[in-house]
């Protein structure tokens, strides 16, 4: 049995491994590897119980930031070393970034310009490749482990990729904001303390504050005044790594919304500029009609047009419009 992080390449027709059995989407071996929530249960049972004296949640929470693993859409499990550290020391922490920062991962993704990584679609052919001379995005994370089977449409053979746990979205969008601010291994939560709250409470002036702050973090010598890429990317990563709902490049019947951000109380739609007019930015959320698919929902509704400035690198103005 041969196991690591990623897919075996198999590089030749006369490679002495090239009867190998991939057992990965195998049903009958989904519970192969992790713990299940039975095993949680019974082998845990008195320190459970211990801990549902003062939180009598306690299993969901355990299960919302170390669950969520699956290979056949029938068993779930959980990371064993996370679990296993929770439970000898009961303080939910980010134990998978302790095992190992995996640099070249977010080195590709941000040479690939790849800032959203929540959702992709792939067949389960793509799924099982890996080329190590131009590795795929999707498969790459699904083999590390960033990713996981959220959805399965056996009609047309499409898998569904997604987070499995808060542990790993926590992970994966921190060490992606380091990567993209070139200050690996260090911290961005201090810039993103209160980000969150602005836009729950409505409060755009702050909002672009906060942004400015994560913007100027970027090292001079290593800023690209070429494209939006960069702001574009330091936004949306912000706002996922502060619990936000948002999306970028949202389709609508005429055009691409740059992000979208949805709280309970308010919609954002957002147009990002490149030294360019951020009266531009309004309109063409105006002319695209970004938020009409949204007209019926009772949150208010807000277009922003943002002009970045490359030579001051910061957010230079912004217009707001309530729709």
């Amino acid at each position: 049995m041969i196991t690591g992080v990623s897919q075996f390449s198999k590089t030749s027709i006369f490679s002495d491994l090239n009867n190998l059995r991939n057992i990965t989407l195998v049903t009958p071996f989904g519970d192969i590897v992790g713990i299940s929530q039975t095993e949680l249960e019974e082998n845990f049972a008195q320190e459970i119980s211990q801990l549902q004296k003062t939180k009598p949640d306690i299993l969901n929470q355990i299960k919302t930031w170390y669950n969520g693993y699956t290979w056949n859409m029938q068993t779930w499990v959980y990371n064993p070393f996370s679990l296993l550290n929770f439970m000898a020391d009961p303080v939910f922490r980010n134990y998978w970034f302790e095992t190992a920062t995996p640099t070249f991962l977010y080195k590709l993704l941000k040479d690939n310009a790849v800032y959203d990584v929540e959702k992709y679609e792939i067949g389960g052919q793509e799924l099982s490749n890996f080329n190590t001379n131009d590795p795929d995005i999707a498969p790459l994370l699904f083999q590390t482990g960033y990713l996981t089977i959220k959805k399965f449409s056996e009609q047309d053979s499409l898998y569904e990729l997604g987070f499995p746990n808060r542990e790993v979205r926590a992970s994966l969008l921190g060490g992606l904001l380091s990567a993209y601010r070139l200050n690996d291994g260090q911290s961005s939560m201090d810039l993103l303390v209160g980000l969150r709250t602005t836009l729950i409470n409505g409060d755009i002036p702050a909002m672009i504050l906060r942004l400015n702050a994560i913007i100027a973090s970027l090292p001079y010598d290593h800023w690209n005044p070429k494209t939006e890429t960069a702001f574009h990317a330091l936004i949306h990563i912000g706002f996922k790594f502060a619990g936000l709902d948002v999306e970028s490049e949202v389709h609508s019947a005429k055009g691409r919304c740059d992000i979208l951000v949805k709280t309970d109380l308010y919609i954002y739609a957002m147009d990002l500029k490149l030294d360019d007019a951020s009266t531009k930015a309004l309109a063409q959320i105006k002319e695209k009609g970004y938020l009409k698919p949204y007209a019926s929902d009772p949150r208010k509704k807000f277009a922003v047009g943002i002009s970045c400035c490359s030579k001051k690198r910061e957010i230079g103005n912004y217009l707001v419009e309530e729709q």
